[in-house]
């Protein structure tokens, strides 16, 4: 059994909590809820049945034996919360962004690293359904070599009523969504050689970007765009989902809306509906994100029991967080930047 602890109780705690609830079947026993509001702790305690409940993670990791500390809260936490998680020598997944800057990424990665305890980021994007087939189709050779992808992501969805804290966010729809782009064109094309970008503030309510249009050269010679917006004008709003054209040296990969997979491969072409798992907590249209969750759960539990490094580990999710901060760079100063380290 393994005894999960969950730290953060606010608007997308609640697919967290749902994954590890579904994942009792797999031997998860969510044990204990905390958040500084202790009426929203004890509000997810009583929703699923959970004993422990604390306001305060210090007291929760001296209280209770877990083999697993879910942290979803916001960034500004993130560092503390994961320091005082592995200092106590318990693996840990952190929600993205995984910090404020590439600097506090880089001493959570290393502190995990020498304290040889694990830390993983619940990147969740690449594990949406359509997207885990098209990899699959990938790396099964049937449309060659990767050598050109445009990751979309565009919508008007109202994101600042539920996180009302983004309106104020200096950097926006790059930390908040690019983010997520970013890490599908890596997931796809490999590391990044360079980095261009343009940004726009079209929205004059927020403080930050909330378009972003990038061009990235990856390491391989594949060219990847990947774009972001949470100010589209189209309908419908697909909100949430991802939109891939992945083209190889053979064929192509296109994920088109609401999880239709087109595959064009020896002169031919057909298409594969990947729908994602539907379970009675999900609702629309969330449930592709929430299956990605419990996707994301799935696969860094498997690997911390296995005593492998999941592939969203901390190490991995630097190189997406160096991507970011070169494309507020290239953005600023109008030229293509090579992200760090």
């Amino acid at each position: 059994m393994t005894r999960v602890g969950v730290i953060g109780c606010g608007f997308f705690a609640g697919n967290h909590l749902n994954a590890w609830k579904q994942l009792a079947s797999e031997g998860v026993e969510l044990v204990a809820v905390c958040d500084m509001d202790a009426s929203k702790a004890r509000a997810a305690a009583e929703a699923f049945g959970i004993a422990g409940v604390y306001s305060d993670a210090a007291a929760m990791l001296a209280a209770e034996k877990l083999d697993l500390v879910d942290i979803v809260t916001q960034v500004r936490s993130h560092r503390p919360l994961v320091e005082l998680c592995l200092n106590a020598g318990v693996p840990t997944i952190v929600q993205k962004p995984f910090g404020l800057s590439l600097d506090d990424c880089v001493a959570m990665r290393d502190l995990s690293e020498r304290l040889g305890v694990p830390l993983a980021v619940h990147e969740n994007f690449r594990f949406q359904a359509p997207l885990q087939l098209a990899k699959e189709i990938l790396h099964s050779g049937e449309i060659g070599e990767a050598n050109w992808a445009r990751i979309n992501f565009r919508t008007a969805h109202d994101i600042y009523t539920g996180q009302p804290y983004l309106r104020t966010e200096q950097k926006l729809v790059i930390n908040d969504l690019g983010v997520h782009v970013l890490d599908v064109a890596r997931f796809f094309l490999g590391e990044a050689k360079h980095i261009s970008a343009e940004t726009q503030h079209r929205r004059p309510d927020i403080a930050g970007e909330d378009t972003a249009t990038m061009l990235v050269r990856h390491e391989s010679g594949a060219v990847s765009v990947a774009e972001c917006t949470y100010d589209a004008r189209r309908l419908p709003d697909l909100f949430p989902q991802v939109l891939l054209e992945l083209e190889g040296t053979r064929g192509s990969v296109v994920v088109k809306a609401d999880y239709e997979v087109v595959v064009t491969a020896n002169g031919a072409a057909r298409t594969i509906m990947a729908e994602p798992d539907v379970q009675p907590w999900m609702r629309q249209p969330w449930n592709v994100v929430q299956d990605s969750v419990v996707a994301t759960c799935a696969h860094i539990l498997q690997a911390y029991r296995a005593g492998e490094m999941p592939g969203v580990s901390a190490a991995d999710n630097v190189k997406t967080i160096a991507l970011c901060e070169a494309a507020y760079e290239a953005a600023e100063r109008g030229v293509a930047v090579v992200p760090r380290g």
